[in-house]
């Protein structure tokens, strides 16, 4: 067990260019529901059962009141960047035009991370979707990427000048799978139909507000953040399990964004299935982009079903986290060189890696040693990977402070900085203070 961060002295990450940072995502920290219109994610608190301790997200870290005492403690870790997420609810109005208020909010926050010379990677979209597009069809609807497009339009004329790099989405396979096809994060819509008509209308929403970013900001990088979870089959039998998973959750968006094509396994599926994908659709989703973001936490093992399909099988006897994921940095390290080998890439960020811990708040510290170990572990996959070729340019930490965990509600702590919800006192962790040590001496 690494008890610090630390790399070798001729690691390509200790160079200056090499962009570390920290990651939040708006309904996860913000709170202030009250000044925004309602979102998914409200919605789908309130159902029962949806969320483990039946939590929400109206308050979270307040980050929307804190925002300067964070920008504070952001700057204090001695990080580069800072990747956050824009609440399209916040800053939109139903009939398209700027909730003043709301946008102001952003403005004021990048603003000051600029002052910090603190650069700011900001997404456009982490699975806030206002509700009244839900009510409509949400992802279901066409007409959702274009509204989306229209938002891209907004916040770029609002705040394009404060920004460094754009992404489109984050994490389009969890708003897709999740959330249409297995049902299991807002808007909880359980249809394998449903799942792949999202992912599709994600991408085409991805490829027209592409083409906004370019218009709007031309000299400013943008992207598309994705989360890869590696397959392995279990045996040497699940071979084909594996490979079926990997193209169905992972190659399935990078692929569409890279080579405007969706992999094989979509002629597979049953019609019934299939996405309805119009002439034109996959032109719109292949954009040129500057950068992919890549989100790892684990690696997923999988074994063959009987009707030829392939589902996921657990290991025993291994390190996890607590969210029961296994701890295995080579999968980073697999994962990045197996995407090299595959693809012609543009360079890359891992704009997500980080673990959730039982962490316990003793004599006002938390001695998360095992989130130290992870992060020493991952940050040298990564240079491993470079070692190897891949062009690989900033590392986000995932993510800044303890927050929503979405399903989990706040039983998961995933934080460099520990949130205690009552006082809404902010701690840093062990690991806070590591992370900020390597950056410190670089």
């Amino acid at each position: 067990m690494y008890k610090s961060i630390s790399l070798l002295p001729d690691s390509s990450l200790l160079k200056p260019e090499f962009t570390f940072g920290v990651a939040t995502a708006s309904f996860q920290i913000e709170g202030a529901r009250d000044k925004r219109l309602d979102c998914i994610w409200d919605t789908f608190c309130e159902k029962p059962g949806a969320i483990a301790d039946q939590s929400h997200g109206d308050v979270a870290c307040d980050h929307v009141a804190r925002w300067q005492q964070d920008v504070e403690m952001i700057a204090d870790l001695a990080v580069d960047a800072y990747r956050l997420s824009i609440s399209w609810p916040r800053v939109m109005q139903q009939d398209g035009s700027v909730n003043e208020q709301g946008m102001a909010f952003y403005v004021q926050l990048l603003t000051a991370l600029k002052a910090r010379n603190i650069k700011t990677y900001v997404t456009l979209y982490h699975w806030d979707l206002p509700q009244y597009l839900e009510d409509n069809g949400g992802w279901l609807n066409r007409e959702t990427a274009y509204k989306f497009k229209d938002y891209a339009e907004l916040v770029t004329q609002h705040l394009g000048h404060l920004v460094d790099s754009f992404a489109t989405l984050n994490e389009p396979f969890c708003s897709a799978y999740l959330g249409y096809e297995v049902g299991v994060h807002a808007p909880g819509i359980k249809s394998q139909q449903a799942g792949r008509q999202a992912a599709h209308h994600l991408l085409l929403a991805h490829g027209l507000a592409m083409q906004v970013l370019r218009k709007n900001c031309p000299s400013t990088e943008a992207g598309i953040v994705l989360n890869f979870s590696p397959t392995y089959p279990l045996t040497e039998d699940d071979k084909k399990a594996a490979e079926l998973a990997d193209q169905y959750h992972n190659q399935w968006y990078i692929k569409a964004i890279l080579e405007g094509a969706y992999p094989s396994l979509l002629d597979d599926l049953a019609d019934e299935v299939k996405p309805i994908i119009i002439a034109g659709d996959m032109a719109i989703i292949r954009q040129a982009v500057d950068f992919i973001g890549v989100n790892y936490y684990t690696r997923i093992h999988y074994k063959n079903t009987a009707d030829g399909w392939f589902e996921e099988a657990s290991l025993t006897d291994v390190r996890v986290t607590d969210m029961g994921w296994e701890v295995y940095p080579q999968g980073l390290t697999e994962l990045l060189v197996s995407l090299h080998q595959q693809y012609d890439l543009p360079k890359m960020y891992i704009t997500e890696n980080g673990a959730a811990m039982a962490d316990t708040l003793e004599n006002g510290e938390v001695n998360d040693i095992e989130r130290v170990d992870y992060y020493h572990t991952h940050l040298n996959a990564v240079c491993d990977a470079i070692r190897q070729g891949v062009n690989i340019q900033g590392y986000f930490a995932w993510s800044l402070m303890d927050n929503f965990e979405w399903a989990y509600g706040y039983e998961k702590r995933f934080g460099l900085v520990y949130i205690d919800y009552q006082s809404q006192q902010r701690i840093l962790k062990e690991s806070a203070k590591q992370y900020r040590a390597l950056l410190k001496q670089r």
